[in-house]
């Protein structure tokens, strides 16, 4: 079995990538590179025209490896922008097309911590929903009951430390739906700290939320053997205390 983590350093939210030094790798090899991606960075390219962490890591590879003109890599999944957390890249065609098979298989376990300001209605829990994407919006509404052009949503949380003034959550995905977990929770008046989409009462000063992908497993594509990646927390006062 393979195990990796990694320790980020602080740095700030902005509309671009700070400087390619920081970038926070979890795991390398042959055939994949995975990241613990701050919040503010874009993992693609997009209409911002913000420069994106795949870029990064191309620069990267290609910097650390000589290679000669630009370094293939492949976007196996996203995470939003102001989350932080584990983003798993495939440096070959034949690592891309089986990583989309294992995502696309339900064969990768997703945690993620979230630190929310209510206390949950129960100690643990599985939320089930169905969540309607509003594109104009970019954010998606959870029903209990089935509306037209949504989709069933699953989680299970569970409560596992109280802080001074917020409760630190463990997620486990069933699905990996937009905005999931920021929906769901907030469906149960568990907004996420600096949420505002969803509800906080106010933003992070950088512009995070505290969501974070906290830990990955899966059989690695190529090895076949067991691949578990536990990403730290970005450096800040209340996932600090989350550590201890």
């Amino acid at each position: 079995m393979i195990q990796q983590s990694s320790r980020s350093k602080k740095s700030k939210m902005s509309k671009t990538l700070s400087n390619k030094n920081n970038l926070q790798i979890l795991y390398e090899d042959n055939h994949i590179i995975i990241v613990n991606k701050r919040p503010g960075d874009i993992v693609q390219g997009d209409k911002t025209g913000d420069a994106p962490l795949s870029e990064v890591v191309k620069e990267y590879i290609a910097k650390k490896y000589n290679k000669p003109g630009a370094a293939y890599l492949g976007v196996v999944h996203r995470l939003d922008r102001p989350t932080s957390g584990i983003v798993v890249f495939a440096r070959t065609s034949k690592a891309l097309s089986r990583l989309n098979q294992l995502f696309a298989n339900k064969e990768v376990q997703k945690t993620y911590w979230a630190v929310v300001k209510n206390q949950p209605p129960k100690a643990h829990d599985t939320l089930v929903h169905w969540l309607k994407r509003n594109p104009k919006q970019n954010k998606s509404y959870a029903h209990k009951n089935e509306v037209p052009n949504s989709k069933k949503a699953s989680l299970d949380y569970r409560m596992i430390k109280k802080l001074d003034h917020y409760y630190l959550l463990e997620i486990e995905l069933h699905t990996g739906r937009h905005h999931q977990i920021r929906s769901q929770l907030s469906s149960i008046g568990c907004h996420i700290k600096g949420d505002l989409k969803y509800g906080a009462d106010r933003s992070n000063k950088d512009g995070s939320i505290h969501l974070h992908a906290r830990r990955l497993s899966f059989i690695h594509p190529v090895k076949k053997e067991p691949l578990i990646i536990v990403a730290p927390p970005p450096p800040d006062p209340i996932w600090d205390n989350c550590l201890l």
